[in-house]
């Protein structure tokens, strides 16, 4: 047993020489000493812990057990409600089922534009009997303003095209990927232009894929779908990877047993550690009708997933998909639309890699109905948080497609963290002291 793991990040030209410290300590005695990299840092155990972190002069982060314990609810600093998209006469919903990227202050977020009706108080307010568009808003501030763009590729019902034969390259700074249904779309210059769809894996069942993946490098990414439960039903959530460029797929695990209801559209992030954390859409029919969202964990790179806990209610009228991020102080950040009264946005937090949540953070509660919700979640580099939804309020009553911009207090101080998002690193002994329970400048 080595005890608990603490995780550390460092800027790329000092990793030489923190790796160069923790080597001297372990060839000098520290035997109880053990260390291995991650990408971005360094994960240590060991009695000596403190003494280690004060002579790399580095910060401790949150690692797999997690030196920040539950909140009873992170102070929200600020919030501030931007309309992305809205238009009389028309519904905007559904940011989860296109996808939300980000590079720095640049956003760009996909939803489907309909034609609004009232169709009374069980069904979406969108006419069936017109088409509608799959689209896109552009951000180049940070959320504050958005523009429309449309792009015939996403709205074409094109044919599905074999997997490109060069193979994509998922580590391209550019990089936007687009999932729906059973196909991908591919884009390398931030969503002006996208490939035709490509077809995802199919592994027996038809796939009702919504976009969500991790890059592990340039040939290597996993997705995570959702397909078709084994008597054709909606649905339940799989982990996929690709080894080689996207030119073939490995079915990994299911992701959870197969429910009496639906278990779909996952959310996932990697910790400093490697452990993968998903979240995932439930309900229940019948005498539950009732929406929530379950945890998964994977310390085997997806290819088992365990039940972690249930992290939040999002109310009946079939629940709501969950968004996660992980956050620059490496917490994880969860966002969803809450669909009983009072209709909104909510928001939790957890320091302990998913296993405990924060109070709900109520991001707004002015919703109409229960059509909203559908969230995507980015972090600008000045730490603020973009999540984007889709909503209606007595005012505007027509779907909309809103972001809410909003800042939570950070593990580091402000003035410590750069205007790229980068945590500029010094004597953080007096709160590794606190966090450890002892003095960090007193060698064990």
């Amino acid at each position: 047993m080595t005890g608990m793991w603490y995780y550390i990040t460092v800027h790329k030209e000092e990793r030489n020489k923190i790796r160069g410290i923790l080597a001297v300590l372990v060839e000098t005695g520290a035997k109880d000493v053990l260390h291995r990299s991650f990408p971005g840092g360094y994960a240590v155990s060991g009695k000596r812990i403190s003494r280690i972190l004060i002579l790399a002069g580095m910060v401790v982060l949150a690692g797999s057990r997690g030196l920040v314990a539950a909140q009873e609810g992170p102070s929200v600093i600020s919030k501030e409600h931007v309309v992305v998209y809205g238009e009389a006469g028309r519904f905007a919903g559904w940011p989860a089922n296109n996808g939300l990227w980000n590079w720095g202050n640049e956003i760009l977020v996909g939803f489907e534009l309909g034609w609004w009706m009232d169709r009374g108080p069980n069904k979406h307010s969108i006419d069936p009997s017109r088409r509608s568009e799959r689209v896109l808003a552009r951000s180049l501030d940070g959320g504050q303003s958005w523009t429309l763009e449309k792009n015939e590729v996403l709205d074409s019902d094109l044919t599905v095209s074999p997997r490109p034969s060069e193979g994509v390259n998922f580590a391209h700074p550019q990089l936007a990927i687009q999932c729906t249904s059973e196909r991908f779309y591919l884009s390398y210059d931030r969503g002006k232009t996208w490939q035709n769809p490509y077809e995802l894996p199919y592994f027996g069942r038809d796939l009702m894929a919504r976009t969500d993946y991790i890059v592990n490098g340039p040939d290597d990414c996993f997705f995570f779908l959702t397909a078709e439960k084994s008597n054709g039903d909606e649905g339940i959530p799989f982990c996929t990877r690709t080894t080689d460029g996207g030119k073939s797929f490995d079915f990994l695990s299911w992701i959870g047993t197969e429910p009496e209801g639906y278990s779909i559209m996952p959310a996932s992030v990697r910790c400093c550690d490697g452990k993968l954390v998903v979240a995932v859409r439930r309900y229940e029919r019948g005498d539950i009708r009732r929406g929530w969202i379950e945890v998964y964990e994977s310390n085997d790179d997806g290819l088992t997933f365990d039940f972690v806990c249930v992290a939040a209610d999002t109310g009946s009228n079939g629940g709501n998909p969950p968004s996660m991020l992980m956050l620059s102080d490496t917490r994880i950040c969860l966002a969803y639309g809450f669909r009983s009264p009072p209709y909104g946005i909510r928001a939790k937090v957890s320091g302990d890699a998913g296993r405990t949540w924060s109070d709900e953070i109520v991001l707004r509660d002015d919703g109409r109905n229960w059509d909203l919700g559908y969230t995507r979640t980015v972090q600008r580099p000045d730490g603020k948080i973009v999540t984007v939804y889709y909503f209606s309020t007595d005012e505007i009553t027509e779907q909309f497609i809103a972001a809410t911009i909003w800042e939570i207090e950070s593990l580091f101080n402000k003035g410590d963290v750069n205007r790229d998002g980068v945590v500029n690193f010094q004597d953080y002994s007096t709160v590794i002291g606190q966090w450890l329970g002892h003095d960090a400048s007193a060698e064990e």
